[in-house]
């Protein structure tokens, strides 16, 4: 059903690509760039009170913060696309028993932090004055969470980062955009129009945007952990990390699927950081 669904959206903005390429391609990044706000229930809620919560401003958003203040290191958790610091309750609450500090943000348009449009560029920006100001040491990202938290990392190298797990993330741009153009069935003309307006945004081709890549120079520690049947991200991404990611060891999972929720997943992230 949602496949028929995103084919017919696919489909009325190819018409419109005949006319105007330009709108088309517009409409076709805008709704790439537009998550629905999933509603937080009462018991999520609950949770989300167990933390100290604060409001940081970058540019014209307010990013939400949830804290657990602990004795230990920093560990600051990045969620994925359409999802919020309530999808790490669970490691929040290992990682808190432990004695660690741990600090949650939710991306722009996501959770209740304010916005309309997100990206991974953006998803950046905020994650690096989050793990700034909190002195962050270690960074756990979820899928896009992952490749924006690479990118932040790659750009600003942050004196107190000093490891960086990759949980599902992609590795680069150019696949996680042409997955959206299979998915919802775009044209050529329209295609191209996205690749030219991702550009005159960003000054940048599409395949600048390599997350593997940015991160060839560090020399941080690193875990990447994917599942062999993620049908979100193709398991070629984690190995992409760990060809370019000189630091970071892949762990393979099997039958935990893109979300990466399991006890085992926990495991391997806490044996790391106590590392």
């Amino acid at each position: 059903m949602k496949s028929l669904i995103a084919k017919s959206i696919g489909s009325s903005i190819n018409l419109v690509s005949y006319f105007s390429p330009r709108t088309a391609g517009h409409l076709a990044i805008k709704l790439f760039s537009s998550p629905r706000k999933l509603k937080l229930k009462e018991e999520d809620k609950d949770f989300l009170d167990t933390a100290f919560q604060e409001d940081i401003d970058y540019e014209h958003l307010s990013i939400s913060t949830y804290r657990w203040i602990g004795k230990k290191d920093t560990i600051l958790l990045a969620h994925g696309w359409e999802s919020n610091s309530v999808r790490w309750k669970p490691l929040i609450e290992e990682l808190h028993t432990l004695d660690y500090n741990v600090i949650a943000l939710d991306a722009p348009a996501h959770g209740n932090s304010t916005g309309k449009i997100f990206n991974a560029i953006l998803y950046a920006e905020c994650i690096h004055i989050v793990a700034k100001k909190f002195e962050a040491n270690t960074i756990v990202g979820h899928s896009v969470g992952g490749m924006a938290s690479a990118f932040s990392h790659s750009k600003y190298q942050l004196p107190s980062v000093q490891k960086l797990v990759l949980l599902g993330a992609p590795s680069n741009f150019v696949g996680v955009f042409s997955r959206y153009v299979d998915m919802m069935g775009y044209n050529r003309r329209l295609a191209k129009a996205m690749d030219e307006l991702i550009i005159e945004r960003f000054n940048e081709k599409p395949e600048h945007f390599n997350a593997a890549r940015f991160l060839k120079d560090t020399d941080i520690d690193g875990l990447v952990i994917h599942d062999e049947f993620d049908k979100i991200i193709p398991y070629n991404d984690a190995e992409d990390f760990k060809t370019f990611f000189k630091k970071a060891e892949l762990i393979a999972t099997k039958g935990f699927g893109h979300g990466l929720k399991s006890n085992e997943v926990h495991k391997y992230i806490i044996e790391f950081i106590d590392k």
